[in-house]
């Protein structure tokens, strides 16, 4: 065999860069599984008295219940980072659209149509997102850090910077009760996310839109030459985002039975932070809703295994702020190895 096929053939005879594709996509699957299996183990050998607690099926069934507000806000930040995006206003949204739910029970007992306004609350504060961010061509960063703002004033405005307690008894709530009647014992509000991701990871590998999101995130100029309409697109995604957001917000009021404009402040970094630990590229063109739920379990394992082990909050904040520069820092490296691939 001469020297070039030496070079051109990896071991057993494959073609060495099939073998690194290969392997980086068996590691983009099977990498988040790993950090979730190594987090639930790690608090599981530190966590002393606290295991048998932390290990048991009740606080399974906890952990799946936290995590629905951040796999809602997951699921739409996926798409927004694929896209080669950011929004840095889910947070204040999710706040914004849970006041919106108590004030419109306070004003009509509809939870309906309370839940309704909620969700079209986030779809909006999503379109305009978008709109401000391609008609004005600005950059999603200062968009979004600004509508973080808004959205946190408007939460406050509306809630005149009080809790609005939400009604004794709404059907509402049993989105978030951790050990309902049925529903497998699980929160019909877990079932509701496992079955928006099924639609949505469709969604983003099986259709026209999909494959427009991931080549305006891969290279948004190659794309318009393609004939993608690359604004209108990008409006859209930034919407779909709006609406998970606003169930977000939904959800949160059904967990916490009032409408409080204080809630889920840095929200937006647990949710970026799923996508990011998934496997998702903050330069786009790369990201599952997979990767995204497992990245959303592990934070959750996270936040539980901290308190389970008795952690302060500010503990917490470090670990999860380090564990996005990690995640960021070998999303690079990654990329680095693609290229030189």
């Amino acid at each position: 065999m001469s020297e070039q096929a030496e070079v051109t053939l990896g071991r057993g005879g494959m073609p060495s860069g099939l073998g690194n594709r290969l392997l980086r996509h068996l590691w983009g699957v099977l990498g988040p599984f790993i950090g979730l299996l190594v987090v639930i183990g790690f608090f599981a050998l530190i966590a002393g008295d606290a295991r048998g607690a932390f290990l048991s099926l009740f606080n399974f069934k906890t952990v799946l219940t936290q995590v629905v507000i951040v796999a809602l806000g997951a699921l739409g930040m996926t798409l927004v980072i694929v896209s080669g995006g950011i929004d840095l206003s889910v947070g204040s949204t999710v706040a914004f659209c849970s006041v919106v739910v108590a004030w419109v029970l306070l004003q009509v007992p509809s939870p309906a149509l309370a839940m309704v306004a909620g969700v079209a609350v986030g779809t909006l504060i999503g379109f305009i997102n978008g709109s401000l961010i391609t008609g004005l061509r600005m950059v999603p960063f200062i968009v979004t850090l600004g509508m973080l703002g808004m959205a946190r004033g408007g939460a406050k405005w509306l809630a005149k910077s009080q809790k609005i307690n939400g009604p004794i008894d709404c059907w509402l709530y049993e989105f978030m009760v951790k050990e309902p009647d049925g529903w497998g014992g699980v929160a019909p509000g877990v079932w509701m996310v496992l079955v928006l991701a099924i639609v949505v990871a469709l969604l983003l590998t099986r259709t026209v839109f999909g494959r427009h999101v991931v080549a305006i995130g891969s290279n948004e100029a190659t794309a318009r030459l393609c004939g993608v309409r690359v604004l209108r697109v990008k409006v859209l995604i930034y919407t779909i985002c709006g609406f998970f957001t606003g169930l977000a917000g939904t959800m949160q009021f059904a967990r916490l039975t009032v409408g409080d404009p204080t809630v889920a402040v840095g929200l937006e970094l647990d949710i970026i932070a799923a996508v990011v630990i998934g496997g998702g590229s903050l330069s786009g063109g790369v990201g599952s809703i997979l990767g995204s739920l497992i990245g959303a379990l592990i934070m959750a394992f996270l936040r539980n295994g901290c308190q389970q082990v008795g952690w302060p909050n500010y503990l917490q904040e470090i670990i999860i702020g380090a564990i996005i520069v990690v995640a960021v820092a070998v999303d690079q490296f990654r990329q680095r190895r693609g290229e030189v691939a």
